[in-house]
């Protein structure tokens, strides 16, 4: 059963739910302006594993960090690592989507982790990513920007333009999810404010700088990519295989950057 819970960690609280399965522990992560339901389809046919989604502060959390609390991309590292050793989850597998900070939690946590699953992601200096990434971060630069791209995001059919989820998803993505995603950043300031730490975040470059730390990487990964996937490059799969020593590869012919929309033909992967 999918139980809803909170760590506090020293950035402040963190929501999460837990499946509390017998079998091997998954975390997943989501991207900007989601939460962990973008993973919900992928849950139901999931069972006995112990599924771990933590709501991570891109806008989509309902419940707002210190207001000192240092979400830039090297924050968001620390956030992520925080969480795992709190929770104390060991043996684990970390499954990245959309952002690319988790990849460098991975490299630096290897001894928590059995295995590493890379969906398409932030990589190498791709960030942020394509059209919606440059219309987020222009939007964290303009007073009530924010605001406006969650509220715009919550009109029918505006999530299908290519600058904002458009060119992540080739099927619609559900109108509950968008609304549940938007709700925060709209209601919120608190939410804002942390959301806008990470728009205008000055390190990047970290993502770039770091990618080499993952050749130390000895556990099990599996890189799944999309060939249409026009916001994270397809080539990336096979750059960061050849990064990853275990790395195995599948390209699929389906899907865009959000492939556990696509849950079936992933879970066949």
């Amino acid at each position: 059963m999918d139980v809803m819970r909170t760590v506090r960690l020293s950035m402040g609280q963190i929501d999460y739910t837990d499946t509390g399965g017998p079998g091997r522990v998954v975390l997943l992560c989501h991207g900007l302006l989601m939460d962990g339901s973008v993973w919900d389809d992928v849950v139901a046919l999931s069972p006995g594993l112990r599924v771990v989604r933590p709501t991570l502060p891109f806008g989509a959390h309902r419940r707002a960090l210190h207001a000192d609390a240092d979400l830039s991309f090297a924050g968001q590292i620390a956030l992520l690592t925080e969480f795992m050793r709190e929770l104390d989850l060991s043996n684990a597998v970390l499954v990245v989507s959309d952002l690319g900070y988790p990849l460098l939690c991975a490299a630096r946590n290897q001894e928590r982790l059995a295995g590493l699953v890379v969906l398409p992601c932030e990589a190498f200096d791709n960030i942020p990513p394509g059209l919606p990434g440059r219309v987020f971060a222009l939007a964290g630069r303009v007073q009530g920007g924010l605001w406006l791209a969650a509220q715009a995001l919550r009109l029918p059919g505006v999530a299908r333009f290519p600058m904002t989820f458009g060119r992540m998803s080739r099927r619609p993505i559900p109108r509950r999810l968008l609304q549940r995603w938007t709700e925060p950043v709209v209601s919120s300031q608190e939410v804002r404010r942390d959301l806008m730490k990470y728009t205008l975040a000055d390190d990047y470059a970290l993502l770039a700088d770091g990618m080499a730390e993952l050749r130390r990487f000895q556990a099990a990964a599996l890189i799944v990519w999309s060939r249409k996937d026009r916001l994270m490059p397809p080539e990336h799969a096979q750059r960061l295989a050849d990064l990853i020593p275990t790395a195995q590869v599948a390209m699929l012919d389906c899907g865009g950057t959000l492939l556990q929309l696509m849950h079936r033909m992933l879970l066949q992967t």
